[in-house]
């Protein structure tokens, strides 16, 4: 594909007869020029930041992108920095709000989204706000706002099970897979106790029991997977 930029208009001395001049990139130059008018076209000014957007519905690849990719815009270090700059002295860079809404989804594209909020919240806070459902995936995510800014709507579900998967294969490859998903499990209970008040034992012996778990908003604040029941 060749990048075309208008230059001007030019008179040809034939029948006076317009034509445009155009001029075309190639090279590295030029794919950084096309780079830098893509970014400027996707990325708004650093004195507008935008703070929210929202999960709602399955966690899967196509959602995990659209959401690790504002994370990254409203979490760069050096927009937020620059933003905070132009605030008056008495005002504070607002929070990111996170919506959430989900059943649950990929375990890989949760690790995904965790791993890129726990990076944000090192330059700007994320406020979670559960609604509706909580569920398997989700769990991990709201719990993984900064604390003391994880709320949940009163009338929300919130439900806790151990991850499940589905293989075929040769019984070599079976066993396999088995062991990768508890290693996953492993790592979603690691992430997990270390987001909120619960203990691996607790969260074992949930899981444990080889069925949905569910728990009121209230419960999930006594757990810990958020602060507030709004």
């Amino acid at each position: 594909m060749k990048f075309t930029k208008k230059k001007n208009k030019v008179i040809v001395d034939e029948g006076n007869k317009e034509e445009e001049e155009t001029q075309e990139f190639h090279g590295q130059e030029d794919a950084e020029a096309a780079k830098e008018m893509l970014a400027a076209m996707l990325a708004p000014p650093e004195e507008e930041m935008p703070s929210t957007f929202m999960l709602y519905g399955d966690v899967n690849e196509d959602r995990a992108a659209d959401i690790v990719s504002a994370l990254l815009l409203l979490g760069d270090k050096k927009r937020v920095e620059k933003a905070k700059k132009k605030l008056p002295e008495d005002e504070e860079l607002d929070d990111i709000t996170f919506y959430l809404s989900t059943y649950g989804g990929s375990a890989d594209d949760m690790m995904s989204i965790y791993d890129m909020m726990r990076l944000t919240k090192k330059n700007r806070d994320i406020e979670t706000i559960g609604m509706g459902k909580i569920m398997s995936a989700g769990t991990l995510l709201l719990a993984a706002g900064t604390r003391g800014k994880r709320k949940i709507m009163k009338n929300c579900r919130v439900m806790i099970h151990a991850v499940s998967a589905g293989s075929m294969g040769t019984i070599h490859n079976l066993q396999n897979e088995m062991e990768e998903i508890q290693n996953i499990q492993d790592l979603y209970i690691t992430a997990l106790c270390a987001e909120t008040l619960l203990t691996k034992r607790q969260l074992k012996k949930m899981l444990d029991q080889k069925v949905n778990v569910y728990l009121t908003a209230e419960e999930a604040v006594e757990y810990g997977l958020a602060d507030e029941v709004i």
